[in-house]
């Protein structure tokens, strides 16, 4: 009989599921919407680190981002998805080029509140699958009684970077530490946030009203695995398209594909409330609650097998 590596995949696909539900039965129970927007779509964020894979005119979306914030405009004020998403090239033990996202949106929070908010997911989450609130991750435990720790980039890389944060955004060499020094650490025996990222990483979070050289944004670690990325939305359209327009040079400069404006988009953020958002990976939160080292472990179909 021929080898299906499905079959030996079976039970991580299963407790995939488990754990697709009780995700989306979390948010249900909080009485939040599920809504759906389109994967095509004529413009996506002219981000310089993403590439966006082409689907004829348009592009396969990178995120829902764009369309559920125009949700938020039109007066949807607690909104959730999990859907397919696309980034060009990625490929390796954390990515897929074809990947599970779960969005969501909350009118009138910050996110202080969606850090919270994120304890109480996981946490409810870990309950229902596993009866507990401790994981084990390739030989770790991990401790998920909340509160988690809270760290600043600043202070990240004061404490486990060869330089301090503004030295390295000075040389270039802010990406490389992060990635090859920081990150490593991070959420190894707990969950840690790492939080107000500098402005020039804000993309399209809100700076702080009392710091405006630090970004509203978190990023969540459990086990050295990068889990989510969220913010305190930025509502000034004309900042933001300031922030594109410098993503758009960026892109030009290193030779990438332009990108379509997203003018609806902007002309909607007029009417943008208050919000925080927040998009997390759910392929990595199935890595991380069946101890897998590799998101192949977790996916039913790869790249390669297609």
């Amino acid at each position: 009989m021929r080898f299906y590596r499905q079959t030996v995949l079976r039970s991580k696909l299963e407790q995939r599921a488990r754990i697709l539900q009780a995700v989306r039965e979390f948010f249900v129970d909080r009485g939040f919407l599920e809504i759906e927007t389109p994967i095509r779509i004529p413009a996506p964020i002219p981000e310089a680190h993403i590439e966006v894979q082409v689907s004829g005119d348009w592009y396969l979306h990178p995120s829902p981002e764009l369309c559920m914030k125009r949700l938020l405009a039109a007066g949807y004020g607690k909104i959730f998805q999990i859907c397919r998403c696309f980034r060009k090239g990625e490929r390796g033990d954390r990515h897929v080029p074809e990947m599970t996202l779960l969005e969501w949106y909350v009118a009138g929070w910050d996110y202080l509140g969606l850090m919270t908010q994120c304890e109480s997911l996981i946490c409810c989450v870990a309950e229902r699958v596993k009866q507990d609130r401790e994981v084990s991750y390739q030989g770790r435990a991990v401790d998920l009684t909340p509160p988690w720790e809270r760290i600043t980039v600043a202070d990240a890389f004061d404490r486990f970077g060869s330089m301090p944060v503004g030295a390295a955004l000075k040389k270039g060499r802010y990406d490389e530490i992060m990635g090859l020094e920081i990150e490593p650490n991070l959420g190894l025996n707990r969950p840690v946030f790492l939080h107000d990222y500098p402005a020039q990483c804000g993309s399209l979070a809100r700076l702080k009203h009392d710091n405006p050289t630090v970004a509203e944004r978190f990023e969540l670690y459990i086990a050295g695995i990068e889990l989510c990325n969220a913010f305190s939305e930025l509502t000034d359209a004309e900042e933001q398209r300031a922030r594109f327009e410098e993503e758009a040079r960026l892109r030009e400069t290193s030779g990438k594909k332009a990108y379509p404006k997203v003018d609806r988009f902007l002309d909607a953020l007029d009417d943008l409330p208050d919000a925080a958002g927040n998009a997390m990976g759910l392929d990595r939160l199935v890595m991380l609650f069946t101890d897998s080292a590799s998101i192949d472990d977790v996916t039913a179909f790869i790249p390669e097998e297609l």
